[in-house]
């Protein structure tokens, strides 16, 4: 506002050659006017509940503002400055009315319109940001219902091997209601962790795969070829059902000792786990409740927003799954 009355005082002093204490004072009123008029026209966006046709609100605001204050300016400066020497003064400020009004408009039109824009941004920030809040939640919810559909399939399996060992082998029934005692609980102090170091989530799967060993016996072989650094990270939760669709398909219809495959090596930033277990065409299982392979790509997506880190080929009678985990805060490179 400095600028604005020094060059006020410049025009009524320089160009119109009044005496500059008129030109100080004309300057003076004229420009508190003004920042009043201003203060006015942001209050007044403020104060508008919504932004639907705020721009059409802040033109009319403005016009209203400068029609209000111009003539407040014009009868302040002339009861201030109305002495008889001044009489060529007054008639000046009565014929500048009109120009005063103008650059008033202006500066009031101008100030409305940034208020206006900067209200506009505010709510869209706003809705953006409650959007994006909603967002998380409905992944959280959904990441949420995606673990829990996991341990409802995996203890219907468990309980029914129970039930037939406790006929036949009590002491069996006995050793695997332990270990799945240990693996829920295990399963708990998990639930609020995003990603786990890959050896921990492995004492896990040693700990699931426990459970499978007494339901199976010396049937289920599985085999692992670690090539990762420490710092290596995944999920929780996410291999537990590989593992078990990997065992469903390849013991069923299968009387003999089965071996399952499972390599994991960190390449180039990214953890790569494949899981390689017989398949016969002819001999499917039936359908079940599971977790499946689907739900792991829906949750990979959620959690990557990718849709190419799960991979299945067939290669003859051999099933390959390929779970791919991007390690944000790991470069190592481990390829023998």
């Amino acid at each position: 506002m400095l600028l604005v009355l020094a060059k006020h005082f410049f025009i009524v002093y320089y160009i119109f050659q009044f005496s500059w204490e008129i030109a100080f004072q004309d300057a003076l009123i004229s420009t508190l006017i003004l920042t009043g008029s201003l203060w006015g026209i942001i209050l007044l966006i403020k104060a508008y509940p919504t932004t639907a046709a705020i721009t059409l609100y802040a033109l009319f605001a403005s016009l209203f503002v400068t029609a209000a204050t111009v003539p407040v300016q014009y009868e302040l400066i002339k009861w201030w400055l109305n002495e008889p020497e001044n009489d060529n003064y007054v008639r000046w400020l009565g014929l500048s009315l009109p120009v005063r009004f103008l650059i008033v408009w202006i500066f009031n039109i101008w100030v409305a319109t940034i208020s206006s824009f900067r209200k506009n941004m505010a709510a869209l920030d706003s809705r953006f940001q409650q959007q994006t809040d909603a967002s998380i939640l409905l992944k959280e919810a959904e990441l949420f219902k995606l673990r829990q559909q996991l341990q409802p399939h995996f203890l219907y399996n468990s309980l029914n091997s129970i039930s037939a060992l406790i006929m036949i082998s009590p002491d069996k029934a006995q050793d695997m209601v332990g270990k799945l005692s240990d693996f829920l609980r295990s399963s708990v102090k998990r639930e609020s962790n995003d990603t786990l170091p890959i050896a921990e989530e492995l004492v896990y799967i040693e700990s699931y795969l426990g459970i499978e060993s007494v339901r199976f016996g010396d049937r289920l072989c599985i085999s692992f070829v670690r090539e990762y650094t420490d710092d290596a990270m995944i999920p929780p939760f996410l291999l537990q059902p590989v593992l078990e669709n990997a065992i469903k398909f390849g013991l069923y219809g299968n009387t003999g000792k089965v071996e399952i495959k499972v390599h994991i090596v960190l390449r180039n930033g990214m953890l790569e786990l494949s899981i390689t277990n017989p398949y016969d065409p002819d001999m499917q299982p039936p359908r079940g409740t599971g977790f499946g392979l689907s739900g792991i790509q829906r949750r990979l997506y959620l959690l990557y927003g990718r849709t190419d880190l799960l991979d299945t080929r067939k290669e003859e009678k051999i099933f390959i799954t390929t779970l791919k985990i991007p390690q944000q805060h790991v470069q190592g490179n481990i390829d023998r």
